[in-house]
């Protein structure tokens, strides 16, 4: 591209000795690399973001599974169709390459099925763009009802109880609170395990 219009103005030789730079840094780190480098064409065919892939070949080798991989691949847009093509981001893209881990590695489709997924089948995570698949949210409802409101409009008013628990506590414990308490009521909220230490 140097000369032409497209011409990026970047110095090809500081690129070389950047990249040779950063070639013994990745020998350093080489243990902790997958083994997915560069473009891999199966993203385009699973509809996987590139990051899940990673994360998809992470799980596999915690499960001595990572042989796996091209099974797991073509599983996704399986679950994905089941799932009412719910985009792949976060958290959804983790629930759907989830899924299709347990699908590969028990050997037959939904025989376990994560809470997440069920979540997704009982619509708590909102409206898909088209419906799920009618017998594995029939499976999971058990008879109930799917939520076809906004999810959180499910969820009683916590704040309270938690700003009283969180007084009792502080006074049994002798922690002083913050002048202003719904501060620590919301640390606590958020961190439940810390907030009060």
């Amino acid at each position: 591209l140097a000369g032409t219009e497209h011409d990026t103005g970047l110095d090809i030789l500081k690129l070389e000795n950047i990249a040779a730079y950063f070639r013994e840094v990745r020998k350093k780190y080489h243990a902790f690399e997958g083994q997915l480098k560069g473009y891999d064409s199966r993203i385009l065919v699973a509809q996987v973001p590139g990051g899940m892939l990673t994360n998809l070949e992470g799980q596999l080798k915690q499960q001595n599974a990572a042989d796996k991989l091209d099974q797991v691949l073509a599983e996704i847009p399986r679950v994905r169709e089941d799932l009412g093509f719910i985009p792949l981001v976060t958290p959804t893209s983790q629930i759907v390459g989830t899924q299709a881990v347990l699908n590969v590695l028990t050997g037959e489709r939904y025989k376990t099925i994560a809470k997440e997924t069920a979540g997704i089948l009982k619509g708590e995570y909102g409206h898909t763009p088209v419906p799920v698949n009618a017998a594995l949210q029939a499976r999971v409802l058990e008879g109930g009802a799917p939520v076809t409101c906004r999810p959180a409009d499910l969820l009683k008013p916590e704040l309270a109880e938690l700003e009283a628990d969180v007084k009792r506590q502080a006074q049994e414990k002798g922690i002083q609170l913050a002048g202003n308490a719904i501060d620590d009521v919301l640390t606590v909220a958020l961190f439940p395990q810390i907030g009060l230490k």
